[in-house]
C-alpha cells in the first residue's frame, strides 16, 4: 500500500469508523498494524501468481481500531490508549446485542502497565526508598520527606453514613466524622527501604491504623505487633511488603490471565464501594444494599476501599489499583461480597413496588429534590429545623 492511500479494505474500514463519527485515516491504521494493536486483513489467495484479496473485513481489524480511536487524540501517548482500551474490554457491552470491546493485545496491555507503573509516585516512591536503604542519617530523613511529601496529600473524607445523615438533617457533616489522614503511612514507605526493625513497631501502628482498616486503632496494631515480636502470635512477614511494594515487578510477573482477572476483581470492588458512597448521596436503601453494607462493615475494608478504589480513574489510577487487586486479598474480598450479592441480589428493588428499577430512580429523584425543599437549612439548635428526614424511598410524592 503506498503510504497514506487506503487500500479497498482499509477504506470499509475508515467508513465503518466514519459511521460511528470516528475519525481515522490511512496512515494510523498502518501504524497501528506496525505495532500490533490491529490486526491485518485476511487475505485469500487467488492461485500462483495471481496474488490475494481481502473478501470481507474482518469485525475484530474494525473494533480494535475504533478501540484506538476513542481513547486516542493529538499528542497523547498510545500506551495511556491502550489502559483505557484495556479497562473498557473489561465492561459488559453498553447495551443488548452491542458488539462487546476486544481485548487488546496482551503485550500491549503489559508494556503500557509497566511504562505507567514507572513513572508513578508509589514506584519512585519505593526506589527512592530502596535507594536509601545503606543510607545516612541524612537520607533518611529525606526519604521520610519525600514519603511526606506524596502521602500529605491523601485525605479521608466522610463516611458515607455521615454524610446521608448530615444531607437528611440538612446540617453540615461534623468535622470529627472525618477518617484520619494518611501521612502516617510514610513509616510504610520507610519500612520498604530501611527495613521494619529500623523504623519500629509503634511507628507501624500508627500507619497500620491511618487505613482505618478493621476498626483497629494504633493502640490496638501496637499490642499485636508487640505481641508478635515476643513470639506470642505468628510474626508479620516484613519481607512480603517489601516484595510486593515493587508495582512492576509484581506486574512482570504476572499472566495474561492474572491480569485480566485483576480488572475483573478492580470492576466488581468498584461497583460495591459506588453503591455505599452512594449510600451518602441518598441513594434509596434496600435490604440488599443494607447487606452489602453491613458485610463491608463487618470486614472492616471500607476505609481501605476508600483509599484504593477511584469511581472514574485515569489511566495512572487505574494500572496501580491493578497492581493491587492482582493480591489474593483483594481477590478473596471480591468473591466474598459477590457471594453476599447472590444472596440477595435486588440491589435496586424497594420492598413493596412493583415498578422494579424505574420506581427505585424516581424515589431516588424525589430524595434529592427533596434537599432543596422550603424550609430546609434552618440554623442548628432550632427544633423546626432539624427538619424531618427525606420520606422512607418507597413514599416519596411523585414529582409535579
Amino acid at each position: 500500500m503506498t503510504r497514506g492511500v487506503a487500500s479497498p479494505a482499509d477504506q470499509r474500514v475508515i467508513r465503518a469508523l466514519a459511521a460511528r463519527d470516528l475519525t481515522v485515516t490511512a496512515s494510523q491504521l498502518e501504524s497501528w498494524r506496525r505495532t500490533g494493536l490491529v490486526p491485518r486483513h485476511r487475505r485469500r489467495g487467488l492461485g500462483r501468481g495471481r496474488g490475494s484479496v481481502v473478501d470481507a473485513v474482518d469485525p475484530l481489524v474494525v473494533e480494535s481500531a475504533a478501540a484506538l480511536a476513542r481513547h486516542l487524540r493529538q499528542g497523547r501517548d498510545r500506551r495511556l490508549a491502550v489502559l483505557e482500551w484495556f479497562a473498557e474490554a473489561g465492561m459488559p457491552p453498553p447495551a443488548p446485542g452491542t458488539v462487546p470491546v476486544p481485548e487488546p493485545p496482551a503485550a500491549a496491555v503489559r508494556e503500557a502497565l509497566v511504562w505507567v507503573l514507572q513513572r508513578s509516585a508509589s514506584q519512585r516512591l519505593v526506589e527512592f526508598a530502596r535507594s536509601e536503604a545503606e543510607a545516612s542519617e541524612e537520607g533518611q530523613d529525606a526519604l521520610y520527606a519525600a514519603a511526606g511529601r506524596l502521602l500529605g496529600r491523601y485525605r479521608g473524607a466522610a463516611h458515607p453514613v455521615q454524610v446521608r445523615a448530615a444531607l437528611e438533617t440538612g446540617r453540615d457533616v461534623p468535622a470529627e466524622a472525618e477518617e484520619p489522614d494518611f501521612r502516617a503511612m510514610v513509616h510504610l514507605a520507610a519500612a520498604v527501604g530501611l527495613g521494619a526493625q529500623e523504623v519500629g513497631a509503634d511507628a507501624l501502628a500508627e500507619a497500620l491504623a491511618a487505613f482505618g482498616m478493621f476498626g483497629l486503632t494504633a493502640e490496638d496494631w501496637a499490642q499485636m505487633l508487640s505481641a508478635a515480636e515476643r513470639g506470642e502470635t505468628p510474626g508479620a512477614d516484613w519481607g512480603l511488603l517489601q516484595q510486593n511494594a515493587d508495582l512492576v515487578a509484581r506486574v512482570q510477573r504476572a499472566s495474561d490471565e492474572e491480569l485480566v482477572r485483576a480488572r475483573e476483581v478492580l470492576a466488581g470492588l468498584r461497583g460495591f464501594y459506588g453503591l455505599y458512597v452512594l449510600h451518602g448521596l441518598l441513594l434509596p436503601d434496600t435490604p440488599a444494599q443494607a447487606a452489602l453494607r453491613q458485610r463491608i462493615d463487618d470486614l472492616g475494608v471500607f476505609p481501605l476501599l476508600d483509599h484504593v478504589i477511584s469511581i472514574s480513574p485515569s489511566p495512572g489510577q487505574f494500572a496501580e489499583a491493578l497492581r493491587l487487586c492482582l493480591e489474593p486479598f483483594y481477590d478473596n474480598l471480591y468473591e466474598t461480597l459477590t457471594e453476599q450479592l447472590a444472596q440477595d441480589p435486588a440491589i435496586f428493588r424497594l420492598p413493596g413496588d412493583d415498578r422494579g428499577v424505574a420506581g427505585f430512580g424516581e424515589a431516588w429523584l424525589g430524595a434529592v429534590r427533596a434537599l432543596s425543599a422550603p424550609g430546609r437549612g434552618a440554623s442548628e439548635g432550632d427544633d423546626a429545623g432539624a427538619q424531618a428526614p427525606v420520606q422512607p424511598a418507597g413514599d416519596v410524592a411523585q414529582p409535579g
